[in-house]
């Protein structure tokens, strides 16, 4: 049997969103074609990060290109997307690795998000190599998400994972960590509990 790859080429929709209170937030990846719908739980730093580097990516491939790449500088607002995941949301797998490349020839973006996988090893170097054999195998590996975007679909991805990631608690206006609605002890206050 090999490898389980949930393939969206092209995706309907492709975001990121919640399920949950803030402070208690899953976040998830959705890609969903026809009647076929993909979740992935990651952490919300994943979320951040991939849509920072969605961004930064694009905006080389722009540069690279000399502006003549199908890539708008901002998501354009008719594809802004404000809408819940799908649900029921039915986690396929908690992500471990993610991927991104350019498809040059096809202009379009690829993002990858493979499963977490734990593996043991004696040495840092043995893990790595282990690592980088189980990524790489196309029969064992591990379940994989992968969605291939055009240019504006990835700045409009992009754009709602930020949203999404900057929605959550407020920051206390001393230290910057995030309120909880029952209080917060703030450092700036040493150790004081503070009212939201």
């Amino acid at each position: 049997m090999s490898r389980q790859v949930f393939l969206y080429d092209p995706p309907d929709r492709f975001v990121a969103g919640t399920v949950g209170l803030p402070g208690r937030r899953t976040f998830f990846l959705q890609a969903s074609a026809g009647s076929r719908t993909t979740s992935v739980a990651l952490e919300k730093t994943q979320v951040a990060a991939l849509a920072e580097r969605i961004d930064e990516l694009l905006d080389e491939v722009v540069r690279r290109t000399g502006g003549n790449a199908p890539v708008p500088a901002v998501a354009p607002t008719e594809l802004s997307d404000t809408a819940p995941l799908e649900a029921p949301v039915e986690e396929e797998f908690r992500v471990g690795t993610m991927a991104l490349a350019w498809d040059g020839e096809e202009q379009r973006m690829i993002v990858e998000a493979q499963a977490l996988v734990e593996l043991e090893a004696e040495s840092e170097e043995d893990l790595a190599e282990a690592e980088e054999r189980l990524l790489q195998d196309d029969v064992n590996g591990p379940p994989m998400l992968r969605v291939r975007l055009t240019g504006t679909q990835a700045r409009a991805f992009a754009k709602r994972a930020l949203e999404v990631v900057n929605a959550g608690r407020p920051p206390c206006p001393l230290c910057s960590l995030p309120l909880d609605p029952e209080g917060h002890v703030c450092p700036r206050q040493n150790g004081y509990r503070r009212g939201a």
